[in-house]
């Protein structure tokens, strides 16, 4: 889970899956928590979704991608990655996110925001595509507990998160294709994530993030 691993490996290895469909494996089990400081948690699983390679190239393929630009230091800069959202009662990109959410919102079911409704996408296109160091705290994630829960397609990245009030060093998952991060409790007030640049060679990943209504 932690330390550098071959970009290339997930896809790769996916070439060899019995499986000749996307399926996800159980949650019931399989989970591994992550406690946090002040009432934070990750749940991490590597390997959640079979034949990911399939979701992965659909999706790269078929989304309308759109670039994204902010203010930085007065002027205009792009985004570093494409990105697209689909909100509440859109038809999900692809069968197995749509399956993906509803198997997190009943395994959740009782958890404070999980009420999972929103599906947004993250392409990064190469190493220097990345996100800086953030929490979801647009909305209800400013002042409520609530999941965030991440699929990662494609080649391995890193997704990094360290807490706010600092005093410790940052919490590192090397994500590859199909494995499932969900950040919880007070993890968007308390903590930070991002997606680093590397200067390593590596191929596309896509991060596909499930969110309850009124949280960005």
């Amino acid at each position: 889970m932690f330390g550098y691993a071959d970009p290339m490996a997930s896809l790769q290895g996916s070439l060899f899956d019995s499986a000749s469909e996307p399926r996800l494996r159980p949650l019931d089990g399989c989970l591994r928590r992550f406690a946090l400081s002040d009432g934070a948690w990750v749940d991490y699983l590597p390997d959640w979704v079979e034949r990911a390679d399939l979701v992965f190239e659909s999706l790269v393929d078929d989304v309308a991608w759109r670039s994204e630009e902010r203010i930085m230091y007065d002027r205009k800069v792009e985004v570093p990655r494409l990105v697209a959202s689909y909100k509440a009662g859109i038809v999900a990109p692809h069968p197995t996110l749509g399956e993906a959410m509803s198997r997190l919102t009943d395994h959740y079911r009782g958890t404070p925001g999980s009420d999972l409704a929103t599906i947004g996408l993250c392409l990064y296109r190469n190493g220097t595509d990345s996100v800086a160091w953030h929490g979801d705290t647009l909305g209800r994630g400013a002042t409520e507990d609530t999941l965030v829960a991440i699929v990662s397609l494609g080649c391995r990245r890193r997704l990094a998160l360290r807490p706010k009030r600092g005093g410790s060093p940052p919490l590192r998952f090397d994500l590859g294709g199909g494995d499932l991060l969900v950040m919880g409790g007070s993890c968007q007030r308390t903590w930070e994530h991002a997606v680093p640049k590397t200067a390593r060679p590596v191929g596309q990943r896509l991060s596909v993030q499930f969110r309850p209504r009124g949280v960005q």
